[in-house]
């Protein structure tokens, strides 16, 4: 039977979604298609009167060798900062979750570079790393006499791409801290305690008990590092701004250049659609994985 009251309540909250709903379709639904079907044209600011082209934009794109080469270092910056990001957040989520006195402080310094921008964290280490006379870290290491290290952070083609990944890396292992601060609180004490009693010592007790619960925020923090290694920018912009070369470009960053610095929207759109298929790919594969490790836990 219909409910008039129900029915204005009802209508009142999901009017309170209707701008939120608005400005989704028109910030990110609306260009997500017309994105879609420029990458079917020659769409340009210099070719206005643009036509279909088909997949010429998207062969293309797997021939054109900087693309070769952006794909790579993209994947190589996604997986090194996925694995160090979490090795590094998972002993320091446990030690910060035991009873140290300046738990609460030593948590927000190490979660704190996480709250500003790529940006402002790229321009600092590039100040730090730089390998002029004003490198903070160049410095440091001529002062104390140490020769052997290199200098040229992130102008050598070897050096640039393991910088960017260690800045990244610096700037959002404290967020992923705090994913595994909240999962860890969840775990029931008694469990400790119960294999305390067989016997198990603390790597053991660490191992079958807080690694094995801890993969719901692992699967959150994998997910989202590398959804954001895939789409890194702003620090190479920042640090090295894709070089030296192209060592350091990413997908991302070729997709700004070729759409907005050489004005070929199509050919853009295209490698943006290459970019989004490979992180549905990636995402469904990761979401198939650890929903099964997490399926063990019940």
């Amino acid at each position: 039977m219909f409910n008039k009251e129900k029915w204005k309540v009802s209508l009142q909250y999901e009017l309170l979604l209707l701008p939120a709903l608005v400005g989704f379709i028109i910030f990110f639904l609306y260009p997500s298609v017309q994105s879609f079907m420029y990458s079917f044209t020659n769409y340009s600011v210099n070719k206005l009167n643009y036509s279909f082209i088909g997949f010429r934009n998207f062969i293309d794109v797997f021939q054109d060798d900087r693309l070769i080469a952006s794909m790579k270092n993209t994947v190589y910056f996604a997986i090194a900062s996925t694995v160090l990001q979490n090795i590094l957040a998972i002993p320091l989520a446990v030690a910060l979750h035991s009873k140290i006195k300046t738990k609460n402080i030593l948590r927000m310094i190490y979660f704190m570079p996480w709250c500003f921008s790529g940006l402002i964290i790229g321009f600092l280490w590039s100040f730090i790393l730089s390998s002029s006379d004003t490198g903070l870290l160049n410095h440091v290491i001529h002062q104390l006499g140490i020769h052997f290290l290199p200098s040229n952070w992130l102008g050598e083609p070897s050096l640039a791409m393991k910088s960017v990944i260690f800045v990244a890396v610096w700037q959002t292992t404290g967020w992923a801290m705090i994913i595994y601060l909240a999962n860890l609180q969840s775990i029931p004490a008694e469990l400790y305690e119960s294999v305390t009693m067989d016997g198990a010592n603390k790597f053991q007790a660490f191992w079958h008990i807080t690694f094995k619960f801890l993969a719901p925020a692992m699967t959150i923090n994998v997910l989202l590092s590398t959804i954001g290694g895939f789409k890194v920018y702003d620090q190479i912009l920042a640090l090295t701004n894709g070089g030296p070369g192209y060592a350091t470009e990413s997908i991302t960053f070729s997709i700004i250049n070729y759409g907005f610095s050489e004005n070929r929207y199509g050919y853009a759109s295209a490698l943006s659609v290459v970019m989004l298929i490979i992180i549905l790919i990636v995402s469904m594969i990761q979401l198939r994985y650890f929903s099964k490790r997490e399926e063990s836990l019940s």
